[in-house]
């Protein structure tokens, strides 16, 4: 299974795994599954640390190396991504959300979100 982490499952995941369901950590360490992580969630934490959000205190260097030595595949945002944003309707306004639903129903992958209000985009949207 493919599956796109969002912004914090990705935080979680490398930094705080144990604020994610067991079933969710098992996803992430199954050899079955290819675990990726978007460019755009690097893009939102540069801007959050920029702007010195508390919860966005790592690097966005950090994270990205992180997730790479963690075995997670980098997902490039592409115009096709971009372009699918304009038929998604306006369920959630956070353009950072929208692009990793797109994303997901671009490639195909699962999302893993913690965000309840994306799983009105998708069945791709997995809430955990």
């Amino acid at each position: 299974m493919r599956l796109l982490l969002d912004t914090h499952i990705l935080i979680w995941a490398l930094g705080e795994p144990k604020r994610l369901p067991k079933d969710a950590r098992n996803a992430l360490e199954s050899p079955l599954n290819e675990v990726m992580f978007s460019a755009a969630s690097i893009w939102e934490i540069a801007i959050k640390a920029q702007l010195e959000r508390t919860n966005f205190k790592v690097s966005p260097e950090e994270i990205a190396r992180a997730a790479l030595d963690s075995g997670f595949v980098e997902l490039p945002v592409r115009f096709g991504h971009g372009a699918k944003v304009s038929s998604l309707p306006l369920h959630h306004r956070d353009p950072f959300d929208r692009i990793l639903v797109a994303q997901a129903m671009t490639e195909p992958c699962h999302l893993l979100t913690a965000d309840a209000i994306l799983a009105k985009y998708s069945e791709l949207v997995l809430v955990v």
